[in-house]
């Protein structure tokens, strides 16, 4: 362990020289403004990967390109998921410093996409140079798959993995790296819910109606209103006919997973401003709640006027955006299926459900090898790790976990809970980096014995 945290130690200015000039390029996936600056990039993180003894290739698709790498030989395969690309520093007059122009201020790094995903990133490709350098080339095959189009929701991923199954093939996959909690233990992630998003559409009159006709025009507002009664009841219950039976119970192992989460609901209720949680939630039931069970939420509605003042008037037509985080079993089509019908059951056949988003879940079981393997790394660091069975959002996981079956885990923790994550001002401590930087390579260690 020493020589290894000897050797970080000895690099770390040219560790964290390499960081910065990820940094520097602005590779922002939202904007279209320099394809050839965003191209740039990913021939970056290409050439850096050779340079750790990799071979690397730049793969097309419809959006960004995908940088793919291998290197290693023998029975076992792990594969690496990132991404290279961004989110938007705006607003930029929040930053302190600029979000291009990486900062270091009392130990913590501060830039655009230092937390998510490049410092992850260049993490698991120094930790592969340093592994190279004392044990030459893994007895294992590594793959890198990192693309350039999540923080846009990762569109041509799906048909990427697809087209590449053959060589996409793995025993286990590491994901983007999960976080840091206020005390510093790093957490491990075994999965993330699925999600249906849906817009439910009420018309009423062909036109705005003076609201002296409220009483005699239909209000298309109030007929959504009526939509969503049906799906929560007053107590704040899911009602949706059929969406618990779709889920997968939990393990014995997902439930005693939860009990060791050390999980301060005091701090989390005062960060968000509350007094109490939905339904007065408390405990392993909250937490049971949010990791475990689905959601039922309104993201945004829309109807009528809601400007300043007064305007009288039966709107035309009425909105509602909502999205059902899933676990496991409940698949977005399906329930997308059973809110139709659940409507039209209640008489609401002239609600329009519009399906605009779906994800599957992902979960990997609590006591899967490559969980117990991330665990022990940490430990080969001086760490006791957090195992979370799932974690409340979404993403494109199950692509890898569902798709093509493999055991897939979030860990390497360069980012902490207070990183500003898509916020102005994002950071990881410097520290934090350099200890997951050893941890990887302790990983690798671990999967090649």
């Amino acid at each position: 362990m020493k020589d290894l945290e000897d050797r970080i130690e000895r690099a770390k200015d040219g560790l964290l020289e390499e960081l910065r000039d990820f940094l520097r390029m602005p590779s922002v996936s939202a904007s279209s403004e320099d394809p050839e600056g965003f191209r740039a990039c990913a021939e970056w993180v290409r050439e850096k990967l050779e340079a750790a003894g990799a071979q690397a290739e730049i793969m097309e698709t419809a959006g960004h390109p995908v940088v793919y790498a291998e290197v290693g030989s023998g029975e076992k395969t792990l594969l690496l998921y990132g991404h290279y690309d961004v989110q938007p520093p705006d607003p930029l007059e929040l930053w302190k410093t600029e979000p291009f122009e990486p900062t270091v201020r009392d130990g913590t790094l501060y830039a655009r996409g230092v937390a998510d995903d490049k410092g992850d990133v260049m993490a698991r490709i120094q930790a592969l140079r340093l592994y190279t350098e004392r044990h030459g080339e893994p007895p294992f095959r590594l793959k890198f798959l990192i693309e350039g189009e999540e923080e846009v929701g990762s569109p041509n991923l799906d048909a990427f993995v697809r087209e590449n199954s053959d060589r996409l093939t793995a025993d286990a996959c590491l994901w983007e790296g999960s976080l840091r909690d206020r005390t510093g233990r790093p957490e491990v992630y075994c999965g993330t819910k699925g999600l249906a998003y849906v817009e439910l559409r009420a018309k009423g009159p062909d036109h705005d109606l003076h609201s002296m006709f409220g009483g005699l025009a239909p209000n298309p507002a109030w007929r959504l209103v009526g939509a969503l009664r049906t799906i929560k009841d007053e107590r704040g219950e899911i009602t949706l006919d059929g969406l618990h039976e779709l889920a997968d119970p939990p393990s014995e192992s997902d439930l005693a997973a939860l009990e060791a989460i050390p999980f301060d609901e005091s701090s989390l209720k005062a960060s968000w401003g509350v007094e109490s949680f939905d339904r007065d939630l408390t405990g392993v039931d909250a937490l049971r709640e949010y990791l475990l069970a689905p959601t039922a939420n309104i993201a945004g509605i829309q109807s009528g006027y809601t400007g300043e003042g007064s305007k009288t008037i039966v709107p035309s037509e009425a909105f509602v955006k909502l999205d059902f985080r899933l676990v496991s079993g409940q698949s977005p089509d399906a329930v997308v299926k059973l809110l139709r019908e659940h409507l039209d059951r209640r008489g609401f056949t002239d609600v329009e459900v519009v399906d605009l988003h779906g994800v599957e879940a992902a979960k990997t079981p609590v006591d899967s090898p490559v969980v117990e393997q991330a665990v022990a790394a940490w430990d080969d660091v001086g760490r006791e790790a957090v195992v979370y069975p799932t974690i409340g959002g979404s993403g494109p996981t199950a692509l890898f976990a569902t798709g093509l079956g493999i055991p897939t885990v979030m860990t390497g923790a360069v980012a902490n809970i207070d990183s500003r994550i898509h916020s102005p001002n994002e950071s990881v401590r410097l520290d934090d980096y350099f200890e997951t930087l050893a941890y990887f390579v302790r990983f690798f260690e671990r999967f090649g014995r």
